[in-house]
């Protein structure tokens, strides 16, 4: 038989109203308790859970914010000292957006906004002091938009301009920087950093420019770059050709051993040092050469033998000789008719004949300006493990053997023509045959809902809620269900009790059952005297003795 909600109400009343003043005190106290309970976790779960908001804010900073938060109506907590602020979770970006509208915060670095305040009759020293503060703080503002830096400070040593040039000194900048946890820079970064300082400043050269992180660790050598022996670009380089050696190699080798059974690794050693040569050399001369000719000249000169030319100055001695003859009957001395006299021409006497010839020719030579390559490769160390052949048997089954040698020798020689081997510059090739090992592939897990800082404060609420809901559900079914159900029972029974004992035939069956009970007694007391008769009598004497 069902019973109602008004039904059930009544018989735990009833119930409650059976029970003593002891256990009627005791179910107040538990109820009240249970209601406490649940009241204070139910508040506890409605309390927002804070995040912070900013953290190493300025007294000035801090300030502003506060009282834009008051204005905004946005609930706020201090920590860390009071150097933390911190709001609910779920208006940590809302806030944020919001101060960032109207400037907040300004940032612990001064920029060229501390110009702006400048008074009338500030002194010349002063003005210096500002800007060289403004340039520190602007610096450092841009150089912490990088996205591993958390904090950067800029120290700028620039010394006064000298008119002597012996005493003029180059300025300097020194850089700290405060990383986030678990990040790093590259030596790209570092390099970036040092150009920015050294651009901003005139007269500041990369090599005057050195950078520190918040350990101490020196990330910029003497000469303004990376820590590591190549710069950034450098390294790109060798790390491009190395990955282009090892794509070679497995793509060349990969058709014979398959997909992912073998693996290269190349180490190169390159020259990256500039080097430009001029070369002038000549040839040797040699007769046997055909040689271009530049200028030949040729003089003769033919005169008297011990004389001198004579004749009288003049127009006859300057004109040219007369027709040759030739008589049957020359003198043998004398002039000979016809002849000028003084002319040598005219003069039968034997003479002196001189003759020059100079001959120039073209002088070989050969002028050469060379320069070098940057990153010529100098020495290559190869390193292949190339796994075992896969054999399939008949009935499906999977075994791997060793490669024969031969197999080996003809991998080898394939590498080597893919990488240009060349014994002369050092370079090396080691193959091996070996069994790989079947490791699974791990992939990265994503990152889970309830890890996810964005999801942090939903998760928490939820959790809340979950507790309060056990809790709950717990008191309710486990306590006050099976004391509600007891105290119904205890109820149903006296009223049953009370119904039988209202009853009309209620007494008559009583007594029925008394004298019932009182014949078997008297019946098991006869049979006990029978069998124990002496038993029997010493509990009569017991008797007669106690009266």
């Amino acid at each position: 038989m069902a019973v109602g909600p008004q039904q059930a109400v009544q018989a735990w009343v009833q119930g409650f109203s059976r029970l003593s003043a002891g256990q009627k005190l005791g179910m107040m106290v538990g109820l009240a308790a249970a209601i406490a309970l649940v009241t204070g976790l139910w508040m506890w779960s409605q309390t927002p859970t804070y995040r912070v908001l900013y953290s190493n804010l300025s007294d000035r900073d801090g300030g502003a914010i506060i009282a834009a938060l008051q204005q905004m109506n946005v609930p706020y907590e201090f920590a860390a000292g009071g150097r933390a602020i911190l709001v609910p979770a779920s208006q940590v970006y809302n806030a944020r957006l919001k101060l960032a509208t109207q400037g907040l915060p300004h940032g612990g670095n001064v920029g060229f906004d501390v110009l702006e305040n400048e008074k009338l009759g500030t002194s010349q020293f002063l003005e210096h002091v500002n800007y060289q503060r403004a340039l520190e703080g602007e610096l450092a503002n841009t150089i912490e938009a990088l996205s591993a830096v958390q904090a950067a400070r800029v120290h700028l040593a620039i010394p006064q301009p000298s008119v002597f040039a012996r005493e003029e000194r180059k300025p300097t900048a020194s850089v700290l920087l405060e990383l986030y946890p678990g990040r790093v820079l590259d030596p790209g970064q570092i390099s970036g950093i040092v150009h920015l300082v050294s651009s901003s400043v005139p007269d500041l050269s990369a090599s005057n420019v050195t950078v520190v992180d918040q350990s101490g660790n020196l990330l910029t050598r003497s000469g303004g770059a990376a820590q590591d022996g190549l710069d950034a670009g450098e390294l790109d380089y060798l790390r491009t050709v190395e990955k282009n050696y090892e794509g070679a190699i497995e793509s060349i080798v990969s058709p014979i051993t398959g997909a992912g059974n073998v693996r290269a690794q190349v180490a190169a050693d390159l020259d990256f040092s500039r080097v430009e040569q001029t070369a002038e050399s000549f040839k040797p001369n040699s007769a046997t050469q055909n040689q271009a000719m530049r200028s030949e000249q040729t003089s003769e000169t033919v005169g008297a033998n011990g004389q001198s030319a004579t004749g009288i100055p003049g127009a006859l001695s300057n004109q040219p000789p007369g027709a040759a003859s030739a008589p049957l009957n020359a003198p043998a001395s004398g002039t000979a008719p016809g002849a000028v006299p003084g002319s040598v021409a005219g003069s039968s006497a034997p003479g002196n004949m001189s003759k020059e010839s100079t001959v120039n020719y073209e002088v070989d030579k050969t002028v050469s300006h060379v320069i070098d390559p940057v990153g010529a490769v100098k020495r290559l160390s190869v390193a292949v493990v190339v796994n075992d052949a896969r054999v399939v048997a008949q009935d499906g089954k999977v075994s791997y053997k060793p490669l024969p040698r031969q197999e080996i020798a003809q991998i080898t020689n394939l590498v080597k023509e893919a990488i240009g081997y060349d014994a002369q510059r050092g370079d090396t090739v080691n193959v091996v045959n070996a069994s790989f090992s079947a490791a699974t592939q791990v992939l990265p897990s994503a990152t889970p809902f309830w890890k996810d800082p964005a999801n942090q404060a939903l998760v928490e609420s939820i959790l809340k809620d979950l507790l309060v809901a056990g809790v709950v559900l717990y008191l309710a079914f486990g306590v006050f269900r099976p004391l509600m159900t007891e105290l119904a029972r205890r109820n149903a029974v006296a009223v049953e009790a009370e119904a039988e004992a209202n009853m009309p035939g209620h007494h008559v069956a009583e007594r029925a059952r008394a004298v019932i009970g009182y014949e078997e007694n008297l019946h098991a007391a006869k049979e006990i005297a029978r069998q124990d008769p002496k038993m029997v009598a010493q509990v009569v004497k017991d008797w007669v003795e106690a009266e």
